[in-house]
């Protein structure tokens, strides 16, 4: 999930791919991978996009897969919630791309 918070965060703010990955000095590919899930997210990344973007770490890390000594329901509970607001979230980016592009 926080592949796609990430992914969601960067298009909100209309940035590009190459645009990102500029500022933060990563190249296009790399930044790609990680959007698409295949790197891993390391906490740096989170306090790149916690400084650009002012988004506290800790609401990053809310879209998180797993996060040490969670107990069983917290972590579905906030799986579920984190599932959503990233659905909301996507549909609502496309929802305007629809608006710009008609």
């Amino acid at each position: 999930m926080i592949h796609k918070a990430l992914r969601l965060i960067r298009q909100y703010h209309e940035l590009t791919v190459s645009d990102l990955a500029s500022e933060f000095g990563f190249t296009p590919l790399y930044l790609k991978e990680l959007e698409s899930g295949n790197r891993p997210v390391e906490s740096e990344l989170l306090e790149l996009y916690s400084s650009k973007f002012d988004i506290p770490v800790t609401s990053l890390i809310m879209f998180s897969q797993s996060i040490h000594k969670e107990g069983k329901f917290a972590k579905k509970f906030r799986q579920l919630i984190a599932g959503k607001v990233l659905d909301i979230a996507d549909w609502a980016i496309n929802k305007n791309d629809e608006k710009i592009k008609a």
